[in-house]
């Protein structure tokens, strides 16, 4: 088992490239949780991966108990957040969520997306989200926690994480996260020395720059990002979704170990 953390600045592909992992682990567990804050994983659903619950008012104040009964008949779904429902509203939601899924005996993944809402830093983040990260392996339960803001994320949950999936930062989120490779890797905008960079994260189709970058077409359409993965194990490598296999369609606005999507050379 194993909890996940992948994060990115906004624009980056974070959402196309989270959907990939999902996709690629929905069969791998007895059951797929995804809190889908913005609405951006349908295309689970229309690939016939995940059931669809549309989270409104009448949703939010459903007990813990009747989201057991709801996971148990929908053992891989996808919990959309319906828009009037606020940042407070929905963790409170996700807090009966976790707590019912714990009940539950079963391998699950469960997918908190825009974490730093769910799991906030400056505020107490409820007891059943922290547990699905720090005691999560106990029970059955791995983890992948989506966010933009990584300095806004409960630092529980970032040092809990076995391994990450980082892509570019223009700030300083990145520095919320230990990481042993220079941080400037993820800033597109900078350029980092490739002696100061293991062989596996040297871009293998230029000299420079080094760091990540986002790859567009000529019409300013996104067609590929660059992302470091690795984890507690001391695997670390350099990822590029313009070689990601996916069957599903993104249609967002943006007792298992994890497995990746698979990679084309």
């Amino acid at each position: 088992m194993s909890a996940l953390l992948f994060a990115a600045q906004s624009g980056w592909g974070k959402s196309y490239h989270g959907q990939a992992w999902m996709e690629s682990n929905a069969d791998a567990y007895e059951s797929l949780t995804v809190l889908d804050y913005c609405g951006e994983y349908r295309g689970l659903v229309k690939a016939g991966l995940a059931s669809h619950w549309i989270v409104g008012p009448a949703e939010k104040d459903l007990s813990a108990d009747q989201w057991r009964h709801i996971l148990v008949s929908n053992p891989h779904v996808v919990l959309e957040r319906h828009s009037v429902l606020t940042a407070d509203e929905w963790r409170v939601v996700c807090a009966r969520v976790a707590a019912a899924a714990r009940t539950i005996d079963r391998d699950e993944l469960i997918v908190v997306d825009e974490a730093h809402f769910v799991a906030p830093q400056k505020e107490k983040t409820p007891k059943p989200i922290k547990e699905i990260a720090t005691t999560g392996r106990g029970d059955g339960t791995s983890s992948m926690w989506i966010s933009q803001r990584l300095a806004e994320l409960e630092k529980t949950i970032t040092t809990q994480c076995q391994a990450r999936v980082l892509g570019g930062f223009r700030g300083g989120d990145v520095g919320a996260v230990d990481l042993e490779y220079p941080e400037d890797l993820h800033n597109p905008a900078t350029d980092v020395p490739a002696s100061r960079l293991p062989d596996a994260l040297l871009p293998t189709d230029r000299k420079t720059p080094t760091t990540l970058q986002l790859h567009k077409d000529d019409d300013g359409n996104t067609v590929g990002s660059e992302w470091v993965y690795s984890d507690n194990s001391g695997e670390v490598r350099r990822i590029n979704t313009a070689n990601v296999t996916m069957h599903s369609t993104h249609y967002g606005s943006e007792g298992n170990d994890l497995q990746p999507p698979e990679y084309t050379a």
